[in-house]
């Protein structure tokens, strides 16, 4: 069950729908999720997380924007096969941080500790 996979730390400075968010981020960018699986209802989820449902509502929409997952009216949200767009988003925008990386005169090395301190 994906409420099983998914943990939220109320110690943690992280918004609860960001912990939601990007744990199912991360479950459906490494497949954990596959495409086509049905995500609990909002209200479903949002109970058994302890969670108020606007709360999971927003991590679902989020992820919608995103195109990791679809939802199809009455019959639920699924993790869409577009969630692979994310990476050739990625791709692209390492390209053009690279060509401007390489425009600058600025080393692999430093660029490389640019991204690390800008994920950190």
């Amino acid at each position: 069950m994906v409420a099983d996979l998914i943990t939220i730390d109320s110690g943690s400075g992280q918004p609860p729908f960001e912990q939601v968010r990007s744990q199912l981020a991360r479950q459906i960018s490494d497949r954990t999720l596959a495409v086509g699986t049905r995500l609990p209802t909002v209200r479903a989820l949002a109970t058994e997380l302890g969670l108020a449902a606007n709360t999971v509502a927003r991590a679902y929409r989020e992820l919608e924007e995103a195109g990791m997952v679809e939802t199809r009216g009455r019959a639920g949200t699924f993790v869409s096969a577009l969630g692979d767009r994310s990476r050739v988003a990625l791709r692209q925008a390492a390209a053009d941080y690279a060509a401007t990386a390489k425009a600058l005169g600025i080393e692999p090395a430093e660029a490389l500790e640019a991204v690390r301190g800008a994920l950190g």
